[in-house]
This record gives C-alpha cells, sequence and structure tokens, in this order.
C-alpha cells in the first residue's frame, strides 16, 4: 500500500507518495479523513487568509473545513486547493456569516422586532459575525445581562406580530435552571405566536468559538464551583482577577474570529434561525437542545 503524507514532506524520513492536488469544484464529494464527515462541496470562499470548504452531507446538515491536507476524494488521499479561476466571473463578496454581502446599501431602519442575548460577550460575537447580515435586515441585538426575570422582561415588551422577538440563552439544554426559566417565560401571552427562544449547549458563548480558532485543542475544563471565565483566563495564563482583566481577555479571544468557519454549528444554526424567524412569519416556538 502507498506510504502517503498528509503535510509537507519530510526530506529526512523514508519516500513518500506526494498526494495529487485538486482545486476546489462545487458538487464534488470529500471525506474529511479526521472527523469521517462526508458530504458535497456546495460553498468555498477565501476569509480570513484560509480557504473554507462547506460540505452538506447527505440530510442536508452542512459543516466547514480549512482546505489543504486531510480529505478523501474517491477513496484516494488528496490535497484540496484553491478553485481555478475561471473568465469573465464576476466576484461574489460574501459576508463573515457566510452570506452574500449587499454593497452600496444603507443600513435599514431598525424593525420593532428584537434578537434577545444573555450579555454584552453574546452580543458583540454575534455583531462581528452577522454584523452585515443585521443591518440588511434592520435587526437590533441587544444584551439582557441574565434570564433570570426573562417572563418578565418578554412581559414588558409585549411581544405582537409586529413586535416579534428571537432569544438566545446560553446552556439551554433539558433540565436546567435556563430550560426552567425558557419555559415559564413562553406561557407569557403573545409568546407562543411571536417569541423564538433557542440555545446552545455551552455554559457561555465563549466555547462557542471553535478551539483551533485560539491554537488550543480543547477548553479548558473549569473545575465546578469555580467561575467559568476565571477559570479560562487562568489556564490561559492570563490575568483573570477582575472584570477589567475578563473583558481584556474577551477581547483578546473574539480577536481570532473573523469568519463563521471558525463557531461552532450548534451557535450557527441558531442565530440563522432567529434572524429567519424576525424576518419571516410561518412559526415561533421553544427549543431545548436534549
Amino acid at each position: 500500500m502507498a506510504n502517503y503524507s498528509w503535510g509537507p514532506q519530510d526530506l529526512s524520513a523514508p519516500a513518500q507518495k506526494k498526494l495529487r492536488q485538486v482545486p476546489i469544484e462545487r458538487g464534488m464529494v470529500l471525506e474529511d479523513a479526521t472527523s469521517g464527515w462526508v458530504g458535497e462541496v456546495t460553498r468555498t470562499e477565501k476569509s480570513g487568509g484560509m480557504r473554507i470548504i462547506v460540505l452538506e452531507d447527505r440530510h442536508g446538515k452542512t459543516r466547514s473545513f480549512q482546505a489543504g491536507f486531510g480529505f478523501y476524494l474517491e477513496g484516494e488521499p488528496v490535497e484540496m486547493v484553491d478553485p481555478v479561476a475561471k473568465a469573465a466571473q464576476p466576484k461574489t463578496m460574501v459576508s463573515a456569516s457566510g452570506s452574500r454581502a449587499v454593497t452600496g446599501l444603507k443600513a435599514r431602519q431598525a424593525r420593532a422586532s428584537r434578537i434577545w442575548v444573555e450579555g454584552k460577550h453574546d452580543a458583540e460575537l454575534v455583531e462581528k459575525v452577522w454584523g452585515h447580515d443585521l443591518r440588511v435586515e434592520g435587526i437590533v441585538v441587544e444584551p439582557l445581562h441574565g434570564v433570570d426575570d426573562l417572563a418578565g422582561a418578554i412581559r414588558d415588551f409585549a411581544p405582537s406580530p409586529e413586535r416579534r422577538l428571537g432569544i438566545l440563552v446560553d446552556h439551554l439544554v433539558a433540565g436546567t435552571k435556563e430550560a426552567r426559566i425558557a419555559a415559564e417565560a413562553m406561557k407569557v401571552p403573545g409568546a407562543a405566536q411571536n417569541v423564538l427562544i433557542l440555545g446552545h449547549p455551552y455554559i457561555d458563548v465563549w466555547q462557542a468559538i471553535k478551539p483551533s480558532a485560539l491554537g488550543i485543542k480543547a477548553w479548558p475544563v473549569i473545575p465546578k464551583g469555580t467561575d467559568w471565565k476565571t477559570g479560562v483566563l487562568r489556564a490561559f495564563g492570563w490575568p483573570h482577577e477582575s472584570a477589567e482583566d475578563i473583558g481584556i481577555g474577551w477581547q483578546r479571544i473574539l480577536s481570532t474570529v473573523s469568519h463563521y468557519g471558525q463557531l461552532e454549528p450548534q451557535l450557527l444554526g441558531r442565530i440563522e434561525e432567529l434572524i429567519d424567524f424576525l424576518t419571516t412569519e410561518d412559526y415561533g416556538f421553544l427549543t431545548i437542545d436534549q
């Protein structure tokens, strides 16, 4: 069997067969060697100095991968490289969220509807990746600073078909305090049809950033009873004793994010669904991860 090398050749090692370089084409089916994910190439773009490939599996789910080594094409290990340039192809501008960028368009007047997130860090992350989309749609993101009185906040907002609410809750999984709070909030008059509460499984939105974006293998495991953000910064060896330290640490983390491919799909899908909810009129419900 041929001895393939996934990365640059080591001249001191035994002779290895150089991988075939294959230009990325929409419609080809690839397998990611690390995760085993198999899907059709639906989209590719250059972002943050990296070539990103989006693969859609047979269930319609998508995942993003960095081009290069680590792919199989029809069972053959290959190196995926930039697509072959096509003559007279107009350049499509893509926003950080992966959507088609709209140029020369003034921000739309803000809708009465809102997206609520739990805190300032959530709002800043959403703005960095989806800011273009939000301005095109006229959607404002507001931090809640906690969800302990979510029902009261929704009641004060008075949701209606013209004033809808999309709410993103941290750590919204079955059996948690957050799940109980969200379920009670959906009992507020008008919420069933005009409020959509979604969540991600992470303790904090920081975890929704892929570890690879920070150059680490995984987020640190923080013992129960320790403030999670403080524990993370301590594990990184960064200042962590004050609110200012946490704010500076977050800005360092946020600076590593430049596009949607650096976020976990559990967050990506939720934000896209909230935006759709505020710009269409076909549903309203609470979704809790199991």
